[in-house]
């Protein structure tokens, strides 16, 4: 079983990590996504959305795969079911972020295999916001 990284590693991701990918961003306020995309936003990072039916959240243009962002991604934070995230940790290995991040209630075996055999930070069923907050200080 996968044990997530301790506390130091977690806050010295939040402080290196300033580009932001968010697999499965909505674009309606109401959702834990948004919040969280809204809240990170705040707090000084660039959060670029991932998802396949949306254009723009929170000022910035969505791309409807990983693979179709042309900047350098630091984090890759994701909102999926844990059962669709295997391909999704696939996909970002390719673009070697530092880390990649399964939020609260979202955690799987096989894409945390996939992300340490590439030497990726993984976290998993762990929230951004919450450990932000907890860490770093609101």
């Amino acid at each position: 079983m996968y044990n997530n990284p301790d506390d130091q590693t977690i806050k010295e991701l939040l402080n290196n990590c300033h580009t932001i990918a968010i697999v499965g961003l909505s674009d309606k306020p109401q959702r834990d996504s948004f919040k969280v995309a809204n809240y990170l936003q705040q707090h000084g990072y660039r959060i670029i959305p991932v998802h396949p039916r949306v254009t723009e959240v929170l000022g910035e243009k969505a791309y409807k795969t990983l693979a179709d962002i042309p900047d350098q991604i630091d984090l890759v934070n994701v909102f999926r079911k844990s059962e669709d995230t295997p391909p999704v940790v696939e996909q970002a290995v390719s673009l070697k972020p530092k880390a990649i991040w399964l939020q609260l209630g979202i955690a799987n075996e096989e894409a945390a295999q996939i992300a340490t055999r590439a030497g990726i930070t993984f976290v998993q069923d762990r929230c951004i916001k919450i450990e932000h907050a907890r860490l770093l200080g609101e």
